[in-house]
């Protein structure tokens, strides 16, 4: 019985009975999604073959969408001229600023509103507000504001994008561990090195997680404010091709619209994933 006991309490690669034995135990399975695979492009890659098979098929109908080899060819035109260029440029900064002044408007006001109940108390209800507030309801009030100059075209794109960064890194923030805060009490951190060492990194997801919306908010608020009074821009290109019926442009736009989203959503989730090598997600 002692023999029994002891050879019990020995694990089984280490018994000299079992250890000649096959192992016969059922393997674990495994209930993430498995290893990062570099797959982003995927999806894309099936629409776009759809979208090929479909038009050389016959069954979607050029007038309707323009198959993608004229689209392809329209950008080789308009690279050739240089409207495209110019245009993408120009859509390029004014997405690019109204990004810049939305993430300090938003991470901003975050802080102050996640770490003082006053400018909670202060800032919380307005920023709800304005996110109740549909973005095309404010451009009428914008251009009387502001004109329909470049002003107004970015401070649209920098509405649209403090809002989720700003619900997203609140939410990060009152979201820390209060044992981190009472740790922090314990070692006696002061003000400042309590920001840096427990809130900052205790946000930086829920800022991330904003920062993929804000992205997405930036391209979507371009789309609308370059067809409205534009003069450049890929929106005005497209606009401008609707008045002469000109899908393969229109088609055009929208894919590089497409494509400069789901570039900059990647970058930012390169610089997630560098940012929070730390955090062990199902994400990877």
């Amino acid at each position: 019985m002692s023999a029994v006991l002891e050879r019990t309490s020995v694990a089984p690669h280490q018994d000299p009975v079992l250890s000649g034995r096959k192992d016969v135990r059922p393997a674990a399975k495994k209930l993430g999604p498995g290893r990062r695979r570099r797959l982003a492009w995927a999806g894309p890659s099936v629409l776009l073959l759809l979208w090929t098979v479909s038009s050389a098929t016959g069954l979607l109908d050029p007038r309707i969408l323009s198959e993608p080899w004229t689209v392809v060819a329209t950008a080789g035109e308009l690279i050739a001229d240089g409207r495209r260029q110019e245009n993408l440029a120009i859509s390029a900064q004014r997405a690019g600023l109204g990004l810049f002044f939305g993430i300090l408007v938003g991470a901003a006001l975050a802080l102050l509103s996640g770490l003082s109940r006053v400018g909670e108390a202060l800032i919380d209800g307005p920023v709800q507000i304005k996110r109740a507030i549909p973005g095309l309801a404010l451009i009428p009030l914008l251009i009387l504001w502001f004109g329909i100059d470049e002003t107004m075209k970015v401070l649209t794109i920098t509405l649209g994008v403090f809002v989720p960064v700003y619900l997203q890194t609140h939410a990060g923030l009152r979201g820390i561990d209060l044992r981190f805060v009472e740790l922090a009490q314990t070692v006696g951190l002061s003000r400042a090195g309590f920001i840096r060492k427990v809130v900052l990194p205790g946000a930086l997801p829920g800022f991330f997680l904003g920062l993929r919306f804000a992205v997405t908010g930036a391209w979507v608020s371009l789309v609308v404010v370059e067809q409205i009074n534009a003069t450049s821009g890929i929106g005005y290109m497209m606009e401008l091709a609707r008045t002469y019926g000109q899908t393969n442009i229109i088609v055009l736009g929208l894919a590089v619209y497409g494509i400069l989203g789901l570039l900059s959503d990647g970058i930012v989730r390169f610089i997630e994933r560098k940012a929070l090598s730390w955090q062990r997600t199902l994400a990877g």
